[in-house]
């Protein structure tokens, strides 16, 4: 039986290696290629070249924050589109929030969150993808 996300590619980008291998350990059993980034550079680079259906981007990156990135890939593209971005930010401001969405992040959520919250947002957009 073919796992949920076979054939659907999901880069994970944080500095903190705890959350990142939390959010790759759940969601590995998904049957997704999941890959990894711990700088806002290396993000840039592997989804321009891997063109992922989903990021799991945090905010605060070395390098190139999490903004940037997101700039970078959504730049010119329509809402909607590939790659669906879930921007992670442990940043309570609404300000940021606001700003995350007008350069097309799909959902935003604040750190600490519960791992379903975050499992129940790759769901909805990957069901797009």
């Amino acid at each position: 039986m073919a796992e949920p996300y076979d054939g659907k590619t999901i880069l994970i980008v944080d500095d903190d290696t705890d959350i990142l291998t939390a959010i790759e350990a759940t969601l590995k059993e998904t049957g997704a290629e999941i890959l990894t980034a711990t700088d806002g550079n290396t993000a840039v680079t592997t989804a321009l070249e891997k063109q992922p259906d989903l990021l799991i981007l945090d905010a605060m990156l070395p390098q190139r924050s999490g903004f940037l990135v997101l700039e970078k890939l959504k730049a010119k593209k329509p809402r909607g589109s590939k790659p669906f971005v879930i921007m992670i930010t442990g940043n309570p401001g609404k300000r940021h929030q606001t700003w995350a969405e007008s350069l097309g992040a799909d959902d935003y959520i604040n750190k600490p969150f519960r791992m379903d919250r975050l499992v129940e947002s790759v769901e909805k957009l990957l069901a797009k993808a």
